[in-house]
């Protein structure tokens, strides 16, 4: 009954699938950080929290509904020659929201801050929630599709998914508190979310980007970002020492 202790098989297919479900969620943690930091930051950790377990929830559900995941992927109707199926629809329509979502944050930090009007009213904690949610089942659809293809056991699928998504709650309060500290790192992980938008449309109208490319380009702008705060930070420290 214990022999999985010693299947290297099975320890080799739950830590390559873990690192592949923690890639797969930096998309999700950018968003959640971005869509809290419009929040009261007495509730902002909460929703968070809040985000990523309802992600945990919908991604074990999936899990033990392959049968349901399989038939997503199932042709619905076809149009010419081209075959849409539920896992097109749900791919599509979350990267509109996302392309969507990610212009208006740009439009409103780039436009908002030398706007003399009213300040725009913080974001409501159910309006947060709910966005979260629907980019939850987007990107839980395409995380358990991607862990389906990768392992035939249940139960290394599960831990896969729990250890990234406990990754995920610890990474998001210092990424939402970093991008919040820092505009230029907010718009580059806007940027990234309207690149990844345009990745799941392409991905439900058949165009497959591989995300090795999205995520050597996203590593590589945080890269220069960082030297950019970097350099930054040592121009500053003269300047303070001689006050």
């Amino acid at each position: 009954m214990l022999d999985w202790i010693f299947d290297v098989d099975i320890w080799a297919s739950l830590l390559t699938l873990t690192a592949l479900e923690i890639v797969l969620g930096i998309d999700n943690v950018i968003f959640i950080s971005v869509v809290t930091a419009r929040l009261p930051v007495e509730r902002q950790k909460t929703a968070q929290r809040l985000g990523l377990a309802l992600a945990l929830f919908g991604r074990v559900v999936l899990l033990a509904s392959l049968v349901w995941i399989i038939g997503l992927t199932q042709p619905l109707f076809v149009v010419g020659d081209f075959a849409v199926s539920w896992r097109d629809i749900i791919l599509i329509a979350g990267g509109l929201f996302l392309l969507a979502k990610g212009t208006m944050e740009i439009h409103d930090t780039v436009e908002g801050s030398g706007h003399e009007g009213p300040a725009k009213k913080p974001q409501s904690y159910a309006a947060a929630i709910g966005q979260i949610l629907v980019l939850d089942i987007v990107f839980s659809i395409d995380s358990v599709i991607t862990a389906v293809g990768m392992s035939d056991h249940l139960p290394v699928m599960i831990a896969a998914v729990v250890i990234a998504i406990l990754v995920m709650l610890l990474a998001a309060g210092p990424v939402s508190t970093f991008i919040q500290h820092h505009p230029t790192s907010k718009m580059l992980a806007l940027s990234f979310l309207l690149l990844v938008g345009m990745a799941l449309v392409a991905d439900g109208l058949h165009y497959h980007v591989p995300r090795g490319y999205l995520y050597f380009a996203i590593a590589f702008s945080a890269g220069v970002e960082a030297l950019n705060l970097w350099s930054s930070n040592r121009r500053k420290k003269p300047s303070q020492t001689e006050s």
